[in-house]
């Protein structure tokens, strides 16, 4: 039983614990140094599981190797048969050729893909860090009440009833108690918040740096077998300039064929508006040899001539004979005009300018210089305008 002597004492006791967790809220909130106390736990640097990684980056890992669809053929041996075996072993080498090269910008994309995963990682610490700061400006107010807990003080309503000297005196003590337990119980959700929060951001960096990782690694990891491939196909293609070297000037013009076929009239064709300007470009090239990878000015890829010729006119166009089959405007190979970029081949391997009646203008492949050619010598893909 409480004493009237021991009121005033108990009555004090109240005040001051009130007045100091009302201003130890106050101050906890300006950034004050935690007292020593029960320790409010601390989010750790590292996440205990990492959460599976997304479909698309599965998908990416598990996509189909590039190299597996081209064989090197067997070395040649004929000299008689050079000619057959430079336009096959060319077409392949073109088809891995124009595969490297897509491929590599699906490098490149990945590697642009990883500086944003990266990005949105350091983005991701940073939350974390900020939740950190957080859940420590919380502690102080945390570390108070559980201290004054351990060492027995009780707060409450009922203290403040048999302390009270009058209803006005009983109701200012109890909206004190009403906005400690208030800020203490807010303080304390806010600190489980951000808590919370540190724990997704710093799932989510783990998340976006192995996802960045493994897509930059699939992607080089396929232009490295596209690139080995490409290599084996050098190596035949060394073989076959040998028996190149080896031909007769007659079976050299066989295999180049005419550069511009009879009765095809370059002066007469007609035409309008960039992609027309592109065409009498690529058309000042003709007799240019083809060399693999090549984007002129005075040696070409069937790719890199359509981009180089549109380039001097100003007009963007992508580098792979794949991209090229995507850009621009499609058009119906009925209504082709002269400057229309054509493709070929179910894989898209090659490309060229069509430059009207029925005609072509495109490197076409080792031994055989940029020509016009009738563009109904391949299988057409498709027709794009720029």
């Amino acid at each position: 039983m409480v004493s009237r002597h021991s009121l005033p004492t108990l009555r004090g006791s109240v005040t001051a614990l009130a007045v100091a967790l009302v201003c130890g809220s106050v101050v906890g909130q300006a950034g004050a140094d935690p007292q020593p106390g029960p320790a409010v736990p601390i989010v750790d640097a590292q996440p205990a599981t990492q959460p599976p990684a997304p479909a698309a980056d599965r998908a990416h890992r598990e996509a189909p190797d590039p190299a597996a669809a081209f064989t090197v053929p067997p070395a040649p041996t004929d000299p008689g048969a050079a000619v057959d075996q430079i336009i096959t072993l060319s077409h392949e080498a073109e088809r891995a050729n124009q595969a490297v090269l897509a491929q590599q910008q699906q490098v490149d994309a990945a590697v642009t893909d990883q500086h944003a995963a990266e990005a949105r990682r350091d983005a991701a610490q940073a939350a974390v860090d900020a939740a950190q700061a957080a859940v420590d400006r919380y502690r102080g107010t945390a570390d108070r009440v559980a201290a004054a807990n351990y060492q027995g003080v009780q707060v409450n309503k009922l203290y403040a009833l048999m302390l009270s000297k009058s209803p006005q005196q009983l109701l200012d003590q109890m909206s004190v108690l009403d906005q400690v337990t208030f800020e203490t119980e807010r303080q304390l959700a806010e600190y489980k918040s951000a808590e919370s929060d540190a724990r997704a951001a710093r799932a989510e960096s783990a998340r976006a740096a192995d996802a960045a990782a493994q897509a930059t690694a699939a992607a080089q990891d396929a232009q490295d077998r596209l690139r080995d491939k490409q290599e084996a196909f050098q190596g035949r293609i060394n073989e076959v300039r040998g028996l190149y070297g080896q031909m007769t000037g007659a079976a050299r013009a066989q295999l180049a064929g005419a550069l511009v076929p009879a009765g095809f009239d370059i002066a007469g064709i007609v035409g309008s508006g960039p992609e027309f300007a592109a065409l009498q470009v690529a058309l000042t090239r003709i007799g240019d040899p083809y060399v693999w990878g090549a984007t002129g000015s005075h040696q070409f890829d069937c790719s890199g001539l359509v981009q180089w010729a549109y380039a001097q006119v100003g007009i963007d166009v992508p580098r792979t004979s794949q991209q090229q089959a995507q850009g621009g405007t499609p058009v119906d190979p009925a209504d082709m005009r002269p400057g229309d970029v054509v493709t070929f081949y179910d894989d898209v391997s090659h490309v060229g300018i069509y430059a009207g009646n029925g005609m072509m203008v495109h490197a076409s492949t080792f031994g055989v210089p940029v020509k016009v050619q009738a563009v109904d010598s391949f299988p057409i893909h498709n027709v794009r305008r720029y």
